[in-house]
């Protein structure tokens, strides 16, 4: 019984209290190896990693033959960054239930994570039925690993119902006799510090029309002090860190707020909190940006998206209604600052003369259909390099082997190490064309690469995350960017690659599109974002259903 409420109190967001029930469970029987994992589960959700894969040790020395010990031991070493460790935790869960998928999912997610493509094609016929049948797994897994918005949708769905199945809604507020003369929005997100979403978003917030709407902000995840939050705290009106409280607190304290659109930033990235939504911490839920596809959840009401990323036709593989801004549903920030610095080639450990392909894509996100395209692009063009983003230190090792394999003098890949961002968006001008990923495009990276005056070569698929960079291309005036085949992708390539006029003529359309196209009109995105919000909010207001809202490009 003190185990099981120790559940309850990890699942209600206590892990404090999680931990001295448990540990009330020991007390009676010292060998009880269920109640060492759930101490380590409350440890995790504590941030307290090392703890956390002690008491999965625990577990396991009790029980050897424990997989979800296995499984949750793997996740703590994951967010500690050993990511061969984490592998084989998973690995060992697996060999003791084979049928495990969550741990399955797990695994392929770190092989992703370090580009072990081996590994990944020994289970790729198991890829297509996971988290579809019986069992739910975190559906972000799979996002880089196929591009079927069909099944992705499948797995929102369960993944949903097996986290609200232990909740209790709260019930339902009133309907307002009154509509409120400014909208109060609420954003909640864990990534309100340096990350790709607060890059984005930072703008947007600061140019909210505060006659219309009132700002607040609920940081759900673990605060880190930089100087983007510092931004942050300053864009909202109100800020609130509730790290701390639970979900239902944090829906009760919105509902106390009198919060009007609560809009999900994480979806279900990393710290999640889904449950604050299922407990209706507003009456229009939206979910947006950080997580590219569709919640599956019947909490939220709309998604935020554009006619590119999710064309017509597409509306059945999105269980929220779609929310389309007329451009791109990605927002910029147009005062993004580039260093001034000279920099040069030798300094990036590029070479000086030659053509520099660049992709600074998490390498997670990249597989063998495109590299296989990019070693074939180095092998025709002479004194060509790829210069690709440092994910970690497997992840530079096994490109580097899969390059070897494919008939590629390894050193041809040259690895970017993190610098300072105004650093970083200015170093794209020393490489000539960004080489997009199929199965989840740039999103951020893009935006930076193309307001570094960078052209991107993207290839369309079906879903959210495989259409964002034709999204974008499109707002900039960019189309013939856009492919729709592996040949074209390409094709267009190498075109570039072997016709200098040709590329320098695209360089320059993007030069003169870059603030004369919606892309980086910060202040008209935000406009067209904020009648989005009205729309929504006024169907709920006249107690209709929510229904597909299209914002017109022009504005009175």
């Amino acid at each position: 019984a003190y185990n099981n409420m120790g559940i309850a109190l990890n699942y209600k967001g206590e892990p404090e209290s999680a931990i001295i029930s448990c540990n009330k469970a020991l007390q009676i029987n010292p060998n009880f190896a269920e109640a060492f994992l759930n101490i380590g589960i409350a440890l995790k959700n504590k941030g307290e990693l090392e703890a956390a894969i002690d008491s999965y040790k625990q577990a396991i020395k009790i029980n050897p033959e424990y997989a979800e010990a296995y499984n949750n031991m793997g996740g703590a070493l994951k967010n500690k960054g050993e990511l061969a460790a984490s592998i084989k935790s998973y690995e060992m869960a697996l060999k003791i239930r084979p049928s495990y998928q969550a741990a399955l999912a797990n695994k392929l997610d770190q092989q992703s994570q370090i580009c072990d493509w081996v590994g990944l094609e020994k289970d790729r016929d198991l890829i297509g039925n996971l988290g579809t049948l019986n069992e739910p797994i975190s559906p972000l897994a799979i996002l880089p690993l196929e591009d079927s918005p069909e099944r992705h949708l499948i797995r929102s769905e369960m993944f949903s119902r097996s986290l609200t199945k232990h909740i209790r809604p709260l019930k339902a507020a009133p309907q307002p006799f009154k509509k409120p003369k400014r909208l109060r929005i609420g954003y909640f997100s864990a990534d309100f510090h340096v990350h790709p979403v607060a890059y984005l978003i930072a703008k947007v917030l600061e140019m909210h029309d505060r006659n219309q709407f009132e700002i607040y902000g609920y940081s759900i995840g673990p605060s880190k002090d930089d100087d983007m939050r510092q931004r942050l705290i300053n864009a909202f009106d109100v800020f609130v860190d509730v790290e701390d409280m639970n979900d239902q607190e944090v829906a009760i304290l919105a509902r106390h707020d009198k919060i009007d659109i609560a809009i999900d930033l994480g979806g279900y990235t990393k710290y999640h909190r889904s449950c604050i939504f299922a407990n209706r911490a507003a009456p229009v839920q939206i979910n947006y940006l950080g997580y590219s596809g569709s919640m599956g959840a019947n909490f939220i009401d709309y998604i935020i998206a554009d006619p590119v990323v999710i064309p017509s036709g597409y509306e059945q593989y999105y269980s929220e209604r779609i929310l389309r801004l007329p451009n791109t549903f990605l927002p910029t920030d147009n005062c993004r600052m580039m260093s001034t610095r000279l920099m040069t080639r030798s300094e990036m450990d590029l070479p000086e003369v030659g053509f520099v392909f660049c992709c600074f894509n998490n390498n997670y996100k990249i597989r063998p259909q495109e590299f296989d395209i990019w070693m074939r692009v180095l092998l025709k063009v002479e004194d060509s390099v790829l210069w690709l983003r440092n994910s970690n230190e497997w992840s530079e090792t096994n490109l580097r082997s899969h390059a070897e394999i494919r008939g590629v003098d390894p050193s041809r890949l040259i690895f970017a190490d993190r610098v300072p961002m105004d650093e970083h968006l200015a170093r794209h001008k020393l490489a000539d064309l960004f080489l997009d990923t199929f199965t989840y495009n740039a999103h951020t990276t893009a935006t930076e690469a193309l307001w570094a005056g960078l052209p991107v070569v993207t290839k369309a698929g079906k879903g959210f995350s495989t259409r964002a960079a034709a999204s974008l291309l499109t707002a900039i005036g960019l189309t013939e960017l856009i492919t729709e085949t592996e040949r074209d992708y390409e094709a267009l390539i190498l075109h570039f690659a072997t016709n200098p006029e040709r590329l320098a003529k695209i360089r320059q359309t993007l030069a003169d599109n870059r603030l004369s196209t919606p892309l980086f009109d910060t202040e008209l995105f935000t406009k067209h974002l904020e009648n989005g919000y009205q729309q929504a909010y006024q169907r709920y207001f006249d107690g209709k259903r929510s229904e597909a809202i299209f914002v017109p490009e022009y504005l009175n």
